[in-house]
């Protein structure tokens, strides 16, 4: 793994956005797998290397993925390491819709606003590079660090969708969030 080489697409204060590596797939697989970073991200079973390297960097059969999901390492530039990824799937490209995905695998690097940074520099590349119209994001009720780095860079909530997570043997629901491009265009005006 060379962390140390990850030039940047998108800088930072603290974080840079890097193109996802497929060298780094033992990483991700490791976060996707473990229990406390993986309880709300949707990964109830477990995922081999192959299957996180098609989920990321897709497969040969369907050569399309990169216009359905755009996905970035979290560089941290101090330390020179990659602690997650983030990015925009299920992108629907005619109506400009999103959903934006964050996934902060080094528990270290929790609680320490970086998720809202890089939260801001998403927004930032898919609303005035990709003239996205509407990003949304949902979030396990539970999942109260993410709710809030939500409402902490200013996404609107939308509503509750009742039991849309399973987890530990409990149904739970997910909190909708969303941000309109008119209301980032206002607030740079701002």
């Amino acid at each position: 793994m060379e962390e140390k080489e990850a030039y940047p697409f998108i800088e930072g204060k603290t974080i840079n956005f890097v193109v996802t590596n497929p060298d780094n797939t033992n990483l991700y697989a490791k976060w996707i797998n473990d229990p406390e970073v993986r309880i709300y991200s949707r990964n109830e079973m477990p995922l081999t290397i192959e299957e996180v390297k098609k989920r990321y960097f897709g497969s040969q059969e369907k050569e399309n993925t990169w216009r359905e999901t755009i996905a970035f390492e979290l560089y941290h530039k101090k330390d020179e390491k990659i602690i997650g990824v983030i990015g925009l799937s299920h992108i629907k490209w005619i109506t400009g819709w999103a959903n934006a995905f964050l996934l902060i695998g080094e528990v270290s690097y929790w609680n320490k606003n970086i998720a809202s940074e890089a939260t801001k520099m998403l927004l930032k590349y898919g609303f005035d590079e990709l003239n996205l119209h509407k990003i949304s994001a949902g979030i396990a009720v539970n999942n109260e660090a993410s709710w809030r780095v939500a409402e902490k860079t200013e996404f609107t909530f939308e509503g509750i969708v009742k039991h849309d997570f399973y987890v530990d043997g409990k149904y739970l629901d997910t909190k909708m969030y969303y941000y309109l491009k008119e209301d980032w265009i206002k607030k740079k005006r701002d």
